[in-house]
């Protein structure tokens, strides 16, 4: 159960909601890169346009500056995959070319350009949900038949549209979008309902760390929140989670740690 990998967090972007993922100059983000590394991160996640709610959008060009410089030199550095985090295919391409290996788009894969990209390339895919765009998406959101169900429902016809475009089963990771067109309440269900998710029959990825939703439960700013984010990422990690997206390896390893070797006393003792 506590098999969960870690995907680190490294933004290379000035806007970015928590400063310390964010890195504005190719020395400072490939040493930290490294550094997630020596964390015990098993991916590094690179982007290069923030996707908070509201943010201003980045143009193909200065995506493309930002993230294939660091792609390519943090490739030949460490030895983890990374996964390139955009929504437009040709920056997803050219990071894929530079040494990239997973594609993680949170707009889902709604571009048919970048379904055929996955199709040709059979990296592995970090499929996202998303109500609306960032600047729509926390525009009071709101789900008809109830947040869970809706999700469900958009991984069936997303998983449909992908296959059908050529892409294969198992290059496909869900992710259930926390925080993207979702309230508190919506938040909270979906961490309930994982279970429900994990029984479609893909690897599941999870994204809570330093989250607004969490500050609000909390009042506080997403630099005092590492606790918070700590007890939801080990719900989720009891609750089966194959992937945990986070911006502090190091505090998130040592709970997969404590876990495996909690999990593996019950084991030795037939509980």
């Amino acid at each position: 159960m506590a098999s969960t990998k870690i995907m680190g967090v490294l933004n290379v972007t000035p806007d970015s909601f928590y400063g310390r993922s964010r890195s504005e100059s190719l020395e400072i983000a490939i040493n930290y890169g490294v550094d997630l590394w020596k964390q015990g991160a098993d991916i590094i996640d690179i982007g290069g346009e923030s996707t908070r709610p509201y943010a201003p959008a980045v143009s193909e060009e200065e995506e493309l500056k930002s993230v294939i410089p660091l792609i390519k030199e943090l490739s030949q550095r460490q030895p983890l995959p990374i996964s390139i985090d955009t929504i437009k295919p040709l920056v997803a391409e050219k990071a894929l070319a530079a040494g990239a290996s997973i594609i993680n788009d949170v707009s889902g894969f709604r571009d048919p350009a970048m379904r055929e990209l996955a199709a040709a390339s059979q990296a592995p895919i970090c499929v996202m949900h998303m109500l609306g765009t960032p600047n729509t998406m926390q525009d009071a959101p709101f789900y008809h038949e109830g947040v869970t169900a809706a999700i469900l429902h958009w991984f069936e016809s997303t998983i449909e549209s992908l296959i059908s475009a050529g892409v294969k089963k198992q290059q496909i990771i869900l992710d259930p979008g926390i925080g993207f067109g979702k309230t508190v309440a919506h938040n909270l269900e979906i961490i309930h309902n994982l279970p429900k998710f994990k029984a479609i029959g893909f690897p599941l990825l999870l994204g809570v760390s330093r989250k607004s939703f969490i500050q609000k439960i909390l009042g506080l700013p997403p630099e005092e929140v590492l606790p918070a984010t700590l007890a939801m990422n080990t719900i989720a990690i009891r609750a089966g989670i194959d992937y945990i997206r986070v911006h502090d390896v190091k505090e998130n390893r040592q709970v997969i740690k404590i876990l495996s070797s909690y999990e593996h006393t019950n084991s030795d003792l037939g509980l």
